[in-house]
């Protein structure tokens, strides 16, 4: 069948799986997925009325304090993948490798939780997720993470807001399905996303600008200086402190998101992790004609050592990220012109 702005996810994948049989496994364990994304909206949906959602519990791999609904989503996401043909999840929440189903052939890397430290407020939280072949080496329990992004069969991320959204990619371009809450059905809403090139957006935690090092503090210094800097325009400055949310802000609307590494003891490769956000992430956005890169280099090239790795991230419009990464390789001549922050800029001599 035609796939059309409005067909469910059942049938697009369907048709992806027609298109390429080699994807039959990775639609079945996105299906799973979408089945708990619709769970843990529910949850989300009521709020204070589900409980103390932010109440603090035990810590995760992070060392980060695990909030209650950290554990549910967890929990959800778990069951579910248990009845798709997945071998291995890895997830922010545990520390070690998950063997579900031994011997099936796709592993899963996944946050069940992002922006934990909105939900108590009521604000916009989100899954990460990437699906990967399964690595078999008896010498290394984890190899199955340790492959390029360019492995992932399939991609995405939910974000939980005033209305669910189930954002994917299977390598043929990237699409956002919109949850119908009175049938509990994703259904296509935007179709073969093309990022635009250049938005005057950027997205980035600016209570850390005296730690970013200072490409990222120039590229900011020079966006914040607007039409009477270097960029010669305006910026707007965006922030939810859930990635899930800039990301897809930036697929409909365009602009880059910085979550940077800087001088801060642990956050010298920043606070994201690569094979469960930034890896993930960079695949959707990439299969939407934008870019990513951690500063040095592609995203999805990164082979991860270990399986919580960290990773900067940049990401959005090619023109904008093009720019940051002029910024890293000390092409931007016109960078740290003002004394914005006290320091000299990139060039200045």
């Amino acid at each position: 069948m035609a796939i059309t702005i409005g067909s469910t996810l059942s049938e697009y994948l369907d048709a992806e799986v027609a298109r390429e049989s080699g994807l039959a496994d990775t639609a079945k364990t996105l299906l799973a997925l979408a089945a708990a994304s619709i769970d843990v909206s529910e949850v989300c949906g009521r709020g204070a009325l589900a409980g103390d959602l932010g109440a603090q519990g035990e810590t995760n791999s992070d060392g980060d304090v695990q909030k209650a609904l950290d554990v549910i989503a967890h929990k959800r996401f778990t069951e579910a993948l248990k009845t798709a043909p997945v071998a291995e999840v890895c997830s922010e929440e545990a520390e070690d490798v998950m063997v579900l189903n031994p011997g099936a052939p796709l592993a899963v890397a996944i946050d069940p939780l992002d922006g934990s430290s909105n939900i108590a407020v009521g604000m916009v939280v989100g899954t990460i997720f990437g699906i990967r072949p399964v690595v078999s080496d008896p010498k290394d329990p984890n190899a199955s993470f340790k492959t390029p992004g360019t492995t992932q069969t399939a991609a995405g991320f939910t974000v939980y807001g005033p209305a669910t959204t189930f954002v994917i990619t299977l390598g043929n371009g990237t699409r956002i399905f919109t949850l119908d809450r009175a049938a509990k059905v994703f259904t296509l809403t935007h179709d073969a996303l093309q990022v635009v090139e250049s938005a005057n957006e950027y997205a980035i935690n600016s209570s850390n600008g005296r730690h970013w090092d200072t490409p990222v503090r120039a590229f900011i210094e020079d966006c914040m200086r607007g039409d009477e800097g270097p960029r010669d325009r305006n910026f707007n400055m965006r922030w939810t402190a859930a990635l899930v949310a800039d990301a897809q802000r930036v697929l409909i609307r365009g602009g880059v998101f910085l979550y940077p590494g800087d001088s801060r003891k642990g956050y010298e490769q920043g606070r994201l992790r690569l094979l469960y956000e930034t890896a993930p992430i960079a695949f959707v956005m990439e299969q939407a004609g934008a870019a990513a890169t951690d500063g040095r280099g592609r995203i999805l090239d990164v082979v991860a050592k270990k399986i919580h790795e960290r990773s900067p991230l940049v990401f959005g419009s090619k023109e904008e990220v093009s720019s940051v990464q002029a910024y890293y390789d000390g092409r931007q001549p016109a960078a740290g012109r003002s004394p914005l922050f006290g320091q000299r800029g990139l060039m200045r001599s």
